[in-house]
């Protein structure tokens, strides 16, 4: 079973443009997810699909496999089932790594892997994680899931989801982690299968996978991760690299 992953990346993101290389303690955001990512025992290889020439030498300059799109995809999703058409060595699965995860711990990927390794009828699974505080729940740039009793994707929203108002008791809450991988031969699909409405309603490409009936195997992650969405995020993903474990293992690691 060959496994790859793919880290897609744009220089035009509104909330925060020019965020991929974006500095993180001397390193840009894409090396540290690049790097982090390679650390992964069960990929095979790791490749940055971007659609700007900044990020390509960028990326090949600290030894990254770099894979150049067309810049007319609004889906990442999109854009990384393009990239896998270019790659010329054949994968089962491809990991679709958000750029925008620093923080990203091999073991992650590892564990979100393994559902589509024990289930061949599946053709997604994703990370998530439990929502710690009101703030985050309330945050729209952070993704809301709520999910059934075996653990499959029933929703994603940018709004807080479930509906906290008439609750009498605490519930948890979970969050998407931006790591998902596909079989291969959904994700060459996917580009195929119109836009939804529900997808287009609330920005996120999980939406048209669950419109056409296909469903999600949900992994809960206990890594502590922040994605960078807003230069607020920058600053805080900082303070936290500062003490993380992995930082060490790459960050001499320069050509």
């Amino acid at each position: 079973m060959r496994v790859i992953a793919v880290i897609p990346a744009r220089m035009g993101s509104w909330r925060f443009p020019g965020k991929p290389l974006c500095d993180i303690c001397g390193v840009t955001m894409i090396e540290h997810v690049y790097k982090r990512t390679a650390l992964s025992k069960i990929l095979d290889e790791v490749y940055v699909a971007t659609c700007n020439e900044e990020i390509k030498q960028v990326g090949e300059g600290f030894g990254g496999k770099v894979i150049m799109t067309p810049d007319t995809f609004n889906r990442c999703t999109d854009r990384v089932a393009y990239a896998i058409k270019k790659i010329k060595s054949k994968a089962d699965i491809v990991v679709l790594i958000q750029g925008d995860e620093p923080l990203v711990h091999p073991q992650m990927i590892d564990t979100a892997v393994k559902p589509l390794l024990k289930d061949q009828d599946l053709v997604c699974s994703c990370l998530i994680k439990k929502i710690e505080t009101d703030e985050e729940f309330e945050d729209k740039n952070e993704i809301k899931v709520v999910k059934d009793k075996n653990n499959f994707a029933l929703y994603f929203s940018r709004e807080p989801i479930p509906s906290a108002k008439l609750s009498m008791s605490p519930f948890d809450r979970y969050k998407q982690v931006c790591i998902m991988p596909y079989r291969t031969k959904f994700l060459l699909k996917f580009p195929s299968l119109p836009q939804t409405p529900l997808e287009t309603v609330e920005s996120v490409d999980m939406m048209r996978i669950l419109e056409y009936g296909y469903r999600i195997k949900l992994i809960e992650s206990h890594f502590k991760t922040y994605s960078v969405d807003v230069p607020a995020d920058q600053k805080k993903v900082i303070e936290v690299m500062k003490n993380d474990p992995l930082f060490p293992k790459y960050k001499n690691d320069r050509r």
